[in-house]
């Protein structure tokens, strides 16, 4: 199979669930699992702090035995046998074990991607902005067909839907794999890459990550509570799915031209971008509690989200030599994409009972931070 196509279905089937993931789970526990919000808020957290663990300690330690088709494959088994302990699982304590034992091995599955693409791109003639942008098209249709399910079949649409993402992407993993992907890592390679050491002292590595920590993390309140947000604003379930496709829509069209767009910029510069247009964002949510500014809010999306990812990805391909890959996915993942959206989660979760507004407004400081650290280091470390 072609690797730009194999790369572009990957992408395509992991964002499939993720548009049912990310969305739609905190409601699901809500709604079909009779949890309250600051119960599931707790549970969504504490997942969030077991992909952490899992990424900056699982993931990285069993790339370093296993080549990329069968890493994919492990984690997506293990996704859907931890899954189906949904079905029986009632009670907060259950749902919680549940949930910690699924966000150990699910949301894992995002650097296990990723890594696959940063390293056919290092070998050369892959776009990684065009297989991505078709990533953001499977969970813009994942949204939309959820969006229509629920509300003919009821929550419970969710959590069958998960089951079937999961399971096409176990029939993707039989189809040809890149040969690049195939490759188990000799002694050598796993020598370099045990090394975490080598990878923070790459200048502005340590710089770039904690920028990232802060603008994922930013996202804790719209990931976590965005839908039950449109539910307070009283907008129409079927309006719900379009509504939060707006902003990957607008990453899509990013994405589409990520690897044309911006190709002069520095990596302090596209991140400096990106805090600027996610502190906009969140204000006119914190100030403005409408549907039609949130609409509007959504296309900053494509800075507060897309342009701060592909940033980190160019900054990875270009600068990280190939045994670092999974080190520096796996931190990123664990750190940017969890553990600090789960701290901020908790957060959100407590200042959404007090005023859902509020939730969103507090994420500013984490991006207003990450303007001003752009700012002073961008000439000291030029990344």
């Amino acid at each position: 199979m072609n690797n730009q196509r194999w790369l572009s279905q990957s992408f395509f089937t992991f964002f499939m669930t993720w548009g049912i993931f990310l969305p739609y789970w905190t409601g699901w526990l809500v709604d079909a699992k009779q949890l309250t919000v600051s119960q599931a808020s707790i549970v969504m957290g504490c997942g969030l702090l077991a992909r952490a663990t899992s990424n900056l300690l699982f993931f990285p330690m069993l790339a370093k035995y296993v080549h990329n088709k069968r890493l994919i494959t492990i984690f997506a088994v293990c996704s859907l046998l931890t899954a189906l302990l949904y079905i029986p699982s009632t009670g907060f304590t259950t749902l919680l074990i549940v949930t910690i034992l699924f966000s150990t091995f699910y949301p894992a599955l995002l650097p296990a991607v990723e890594s696959s693409a940063a390293t056919l791109v290092q070998h050369g003639n892959i776009h990684y902005g065009k297989s991505r942008s078709y990533g953001s098209l499977g969970f813009v249709i994942a949204v939309l067909i959820i969006s229509m399910l629920t509300g003919v079949f009821g929550k419970n649409a969710i959590f069958w839907s998960m089951i079937i993402g999961l399971s096409g992407m176990l029939l993707m993993q039989q189809l040809a794999t890149p040969k690049e992907l195939l490759i188990v890592p000799t002694k050598e390679q796993r020598a370099k890459s045990l090394s975490m050491k080598a990878l923070w002292q790459i200048k502005g590595f340590p710089i770039v990550l904690f920028i990232l920590i802060l603008l994922q993390g930013a996202h804790a309140s719209y990931y976590s509570y965005g839908y039950i947000y449109l539910e307070d604003l009283q907008v129409d379930p079927f309006y719900m799915g379009m509504i939060i496709n707006i902003a990957v829509i607008c990453e899509i069209l990013y994405f589409m031209k990520a690897d044309t767009l911006f190709t002069k910029w520095r990596t302090s510069s596209l991140l400096l971008l990106a805090a600027s247009g996610s502190s906009l964002r969140w204000l006119l949510i914190f100030m403005f509690p409408n549907i039609w500014v949130f609409i509007a809010s959504q296309t900053l999306h494509a800075l507060s989200f897309a342009l701060a990812h592909f940033a980190f990805i160019r900054y990875l391909t270009q600068t990280l030599p190939k045994e670092q890959i999974p080190n520096a996915q796996g931190l990123y993942s664990a750190l940017a994409m969890g553990l600090s959206t789960a701290i901020l989660t908790f957060l959100g979760g407590y200042l959404y009972e007090i005023s859902p507004g509020l939730s969103f407004g507090a994420m500013l400081i984490c991006t207003v931070p990450a303007i001003a650290i752009s700012l002073m280091t961008r000439q000291k470390y030029h990344y």
